[in-house]
């Protein structure tokens, strides 16, 4: 057996989650440096204008990654479903079915972004100024999106049976890769936005190869084999079942924060620039915090499958409170030192000020966070996607949008726009809770 594999029906939960997520929070504190070394390097060798045309496409990029995120999830929870159960077919059938699905719908989502990324730019209202570089920085970055699939397909297989180690290992190798392309393409041959773009798809196609690499060579019943690589019609259906709402549910998050950014372009170009910056901190605090959503999801799933009542609760409950300290203690360091943070990506002193604006507000709101999306994620370990995801629409994209053109319609200041977060995470935790607790009860009589 591999060393990595981990079982996560038996042990010490607490220890386990702590150790199964500190290579998760690891590789995804590697993605976003790496992201941040995108925005860094043009802002400081590139210019304001280079670093606003990639701040402006943080949330739509976001979007569609968040889609091909949420499918995985759904192959993450299948696959430490049936590693619980001990079914190896059932395994080997969805693993077989996924890397498929995960890589078709990474080139559709390919296909919609070079589309449509300048007419959703436009609808933004990005700035005129801005916007060539924009959609020229998103059309070769989606050039990545089937590796990015690829990718999370095998990242989400790794960590369904508990190896978190390899997938950090040949993501770290890809983004040192990156960062040192960012370098070469912005600083010698003076690309600007499209040097970045082109490393980080580079980067995207090596960490893909190497975790498909590894799936390739390994003897255990979760890997590939070429001659078996075919749709399994009820797999297929079983895996969308519970992935296209996970995709839909976080794509459609970040459409509610498209509303946002609107929001934000109605200022002027310093403050643009500045949320630009401010918004790496997003990533940061959230891809941290994710770690621990990403492991209740597999514990919950390989303990829901094996009939472990007390240890499917006790899973949610540890990374519930992991996470909220977590994202307290990032958020709180982060309004310690934010203009320290913000340095990294600007040298102006009015873009700082302006990115202060929104870290003074997000760093004590982040953690909060954690109550809605952890809960999400165990419904999900449940095998719940649908209702969550009509949760997360009414709560976190409809009071948006709705806060968007009601409150700060009416304030039109920038503290009346980054409070609707904290608000819209609160009244859609109190839901997806509720919801929880129902599922909960009704599965547990199913466990022993």
């Amino acid at each position: 057996m591999n060393e990595d594999k981990k079982d996560l029906t038996v042990g010490p939960l607490g220890k386990q989650i702590l150790f199964f997520s500190i290579p998760l929070i690891f590789s995804n504190l590697l993605q976003v440096l790496f992201n941040m070394a995108d925005v860094a390097v043009v802002g400081r060798f590139a210019g304001a204008g280079a670093l606003g045309s990639v701040g402006s496409t943080t949330i739509l990029v976001t979007l569609f990654t968040g889609f091909l995120i949420g499918l995985a999830g759904g192959v993450n929870v299948l696959v430490a479903l049936h590693v619980g159960a001990g079914n190896s077919r059932e395994i080997k059938e969805t693993v077989h079915t996924s890397v498929i699905v995960c890589f078709i719908m990474g080139i559709l989502v390919l296909l919609f972004g070079l589309l449509f990324s300048r007419s959703i730019l436009q609808l933004m209202n990005t700035k005129e100024e801005l916007i060539d570089g924009a959609v020229l920085y998103m059309n070769i970055y989606f050039l990545g999106m089937p590796a990015l699939g690829l990718y999370n397909f095998g990242n989400a297989v790794f960590s369904a049976v508990g190896d978190t180690k390899r997938p950090l290992r040949y993501l770290a190798f890809s983004g040192v890769i990156n960062i040192f392309l960012n370098l070469l393409f912005v600083i010698v041959f003076r690309l600007s936005v499209a040097g970045v773009a082109i490393a980080s798809v580079i980067s995207q196609y090596i960490s893909a190869a190497l975790i498909l690499r590894a799936l390739f060579h390994t003897d255990e019943s979760y890997g590939l084999r070429l001659e078996e690589i075919r749709v399994n019609r009820d797999k297929m259906k079983n895996i969308l079942n519970l992935g296209l709402p996970a995709g839909v549910q976080n794509a459609i998050f970040q459409l509610a924060n498209l509303f946002v950014q609107t929001g934000v372009n109605s200022f002027d170009a310093v403050v643009v620039e500045g949320n630009s910056a401010a918004t790496n901190a997003d990533a940061l605090v959230y891809d941290v915090m994710n770690a621990f959503y990403i492991a209740c999801a597999s514990f919950m799933g390989q303990n829901y499958g094996a009939k472990n009542k007390k240890r499917v609760k006790n899973s949610y409950l540890l990374c519930l409170v992991y996470s909220f300290v977590f994202g307290m203690v990032i958020g709180v360091s982060l309004f310690c030192f934010g203009r320290q943070f913000l340095v990294l990506f600007t040298n102006e002193t009015a873009v700082v000020d302006a990115g202060m604006l929104r870290l003074g507000i997000m760093s004590f709101s982040y953690a909060f966070s954690a109550f809605m999306d952890c809960t999400i994620a165990a419904s999900r370990g449940l095998g719940k996607t649908v209702v969550p995801t009509i949760i997360v629409i009414m709560g976190s994209c409809v009071f948006r949008i709705i806060w968007i053109y009601t409150v700060f319609a009416h304030f039109k200041t920038v503290p009346s726009l980054y409070l609707l977060y904290i608000f819209s995470w609160s009244i859609t935790a109190v839901a997806e809770i509720v919801y929880f607790i129902h599922i909960y009860r009704k599965s547990s009589v199913n466990m022993k």
